[in-house]
């Protein structure tokens, strides 16, 4: 389980494709402290599990990406040099600043526009039918592992306001309209739907 608050940019450092699936190897100093084969890390929202570090240096781990994660997420776009949203699972004593978010990506997406203000940005996304009616004014998505505050609800379209913070530490301070998001919605509206239709 992750909290969508991103610790780290990492860079793509490596891709090695196989027949049905890719090793990704990711360098993040940070997201690889304290490592171990067999953890969890969020790369742009996706919970992906280390399988070798420091494969080629300090700082770096990889991870087998499945085909259906590559078709299913944005993950497949990415190329050597590609920055990524590092964040390490949390444990009991992690603050919860964002909200629950479980590295299970629902759907991509696209950014639309980009609307700069003085001191903060505003983003909209595309808002896929699949995933519309989890999505509420003031609720919580997550957008490639970033926890946000939806700021504007349209009908096909969310909005957030993403801070100067926002901006110099995530994906999303350098993303343009037209490039592939990774969307999770909140887990909590998914239970209270599957709890009500039974």
């Amino acid at each position: 389980m992750f909290t969508g608050i991103v610790e780290e940019l990492g860079t793509v450092a490596a891709l090695e494709e196989q027949s049905d699936a890719v090793r990704l190897t990711v360098e993040g100093a940070l997201a690889t402290t304290g490592a171990q084969l067999g953890d969890s890390i969020s790369v742009n929202g996706c919970c992906l599990t280390v399988a070798e570090l420091d494969r080629l240096g300090d700082g770096t781990f990889t991870a087998d990406v499945m085909r259906m994660t590559l078709d299913k997420t944005s993950l497949g776009a990415l190329a050597v040099g590609h920055r990524v949203n590092l964040e390490r699972a949390c444990t009991p004593q992690t603050r919860l600043g964002g909200h629950i978010v479980q590295g299970h990506v629902d759907t991509t997406a696209t950014i639309l526009d980009r609307t700069p203000g003085e001191h903060w940005e505003l983003v909209e996304v595309a808002l896929p039918e699949q995933i519309r009616r989890y999505v509420v004014l003031h609720g919580s998505i997550t957008v490639d592992g970033i926890s946000l505050t939806v700021a504007e609800l349209k009908d096909e379209s969310f909005v957030v306001s993403l801070i100067p913070e926002t901006l110099a530490r995530t994906t999303l301070g350098f993303k343009r309209p037209g490039d592939p998001v990774n969307l999770e919605a909140d887990i909590i509206a998914k239970h209270v739907e599957r709890l009500i239709q039974k």
